[in-house]
């Protein structure tokens, strides 16, 4: 269930549907990336080297240090985009992951329902969690790093089950309430962590990771649409508002 989900999003992301998508991300976050760049070169020479100057005025080394510390802030922020790569994409790809499972479910589903997109205010607090979510889990495996032993493990264990977890539950609510969906992860906690743990290594391939909010969208929608089947399938469910059946979930 879960190579066979994994294959097909690998497959997905690279076809003619999915284009469109990919290029919006790739440009958003190279210009996002760009910015950020430019952005805090432009504040150490506003800020930094004038305070140099200023604390030693006549100095003759100031000269030579501003560009020692020149190099080492370009060091430092090269570092910092590397670490935010994969953070920005994610939250730019949040914006697209709902025409990324309509490709999905209109694709390879076609006999069952479409589900329905989020609205806008639930999408940006979406990105907004995608964000955290991938934050904390490169902060907890880079500071895991420094353990000798466990550092490659952390870091899958960890980014494993967050993105499992995040996107098993973004591919639910399509069709499901929140509590729902919550409680059909729950019942497959296992199938979703390893394919969480996919995902992991998808995003531990350098430039590759990049694409990992498509991927893990893709493959979470397939893995849901297995799960719906054993569950009974999926008629009826995207039939229902999601209001109403929200309400129809606190009413049972």
């Amino acid at each position: 269930m879960i190579l066979t989900s994994a294959a097909l999003a690998f497959r997905d992301i690279f076809s003619a549907p999915f284009r469109a998508a990919l290029w919006k991300t790739l440009g958003l976050a190279a210009v996002v990336l760009i910015a950020l760049w430019f952005g805090v070169g432009w504040l150490f020479e506003w800020l930094a080297l004038p305070l140099l100057t200023d604390l030693v005025p006549d100095a003759p080394w100031v000269d030579q240090a501003g560009t020692v510390a020149g190099f080492a802030a370009g060091l430092a922020l090269a570092l910092l985009l590397a670490f935010l790569i994969g953070p920005v994409s994610a939250v730019i790809a949040s914006l697209f992951l709902d025409d990324v499972a309509e490709v999905v479910e209109r694709e390879s589903y076609p006999e069952a329902p479409q589900g329905e997109a989020m609205a806008i205010l639930p999408g940006l607090v979406l990105s907004v969690k995608f964000f955290g979510v991938v934050i904390l889990g490169n902060l907890l495996a880079f500071a895991l790093l420094l353990v000798p032993g466990i550092n490659i493990a952390a870091f899958f264990v960890v980014n494993g089950y967050l993105l499992g977890r995040e996107y098993f539950e973004f591919a639910a609510l399509r069709y499901r309430p929140e509590a729902e969906a919550k409680a059909l992860r729950g019942r497959y906690g296992t199938t979703v962590f390893f394919a969480g743990l996919v995902i992991a290594g998808f995003l531990a391939v350098p430039l590759l990771n990049l694409l990992t909010p498509l991927f893990a969208a893709a493959l979470m929608v397939h893995l849901h649409q297995r799960v719906a089947k054993k569950e009974g399938g999926l008629i009826g469910l995207s039939k229902m508002p999601l209001v109403a059946r929200e309400e129809a979930d606190i009413v049972r």
